[in-house]
């Protein structure tokens, strides 16, 4: 089996509040209605623009987050246009769909490398811009993308922890045994040892506040 990403260019109610804007819509399909989780800081823009497209049943806001459920679902609404091609060579559509930046970008299955090779060909031949990200063999599909990504769980540091945290690793000092040193490293970056002995907690304790939930 083959799995491949790509970004096709569509005009869907999903795809066109992302046009020009840092939002992301990840959209699992339940047939009577649509499961949306969106982040970005334009998300009320993106909402209002489904509300009036498709409709909006309940919405649940988080800090430059949201889940969504939907009054109906796109499929009833629009037709998805990829889904004959999909049909056509054999291939699966893995959810959930993403809408980001003024594109669709879709996970598909394929039972071997020639079926995808003629997806891309058709899809072109009829005026789709493709542009493929990733392709690879497997010997099973990769889970789907949780509600919850790796963006946001990590936390915000500031540009100077990430400097010195980036630093840290670079110099060793978490090797084990250590290849250097506070001392060592505030030197080579011209700050006392209590500052990047400062930045260093104050980044590792929120990495590990943000992730140790997750570790269970």
């Amino acid at each position: 089996m083959y799995e491949a990403t790509f970004a096709i260019d569509d005009s869907s109610p999903y795809t066109r509040p992302t046009d020009g804007t840092d939002c992301r819509i990840e959209l699992w399909c339940n047939d009577h209605s649509d499961l949306l989780y969106v982040t970005g800081s334009a998300i009320e823009s993106v909402l209002s623009q489904v509300r009036e497209d498709i409709g909006v049943e309940e919405h649940v806001p988080g800090d430059d987050e949201a889940v969504a459920i939907t009054s109906a679902c796109l499929k009833r609404r629009h037709s998805t246009s990829i889904d004959r091609y999909l049909e056509a060579h054999n291939c699966l559509l893995l959810p959930p769909l993403r809408y980001e930046d003024g594109a669709k970008h879709c996970r598909v299955l394929a039972l071997d490398s020639a079926s995808l090779t003629d997806l891309y060909a058709d899809l072109v031949d009829d005026g789709f811009e493709i542009d493929v990200r990733t392709k690879r063999e497997i010997t099973s599909p990769s889970r789907s993308s949780p509600l919850l990504t790796l963006d946001d769980v990590l936390p915000t540091l500031t540009d100077r922890q990430r400097e010195v945290l980036a630093f840290a690793v670079e110099r060793g000092y978490y090797e084990i045994p250590r290849a250097t040193t506070t001392a060592a490293l505030a030197e080579e970056l011209d700050v006392s040892r209590r500052t990047v002995e400062d930045h260093l907690r104050r980044a590792e304790r929120k990495l590990l506040t943000s992730l140790v939930s997750y570790l269970y």
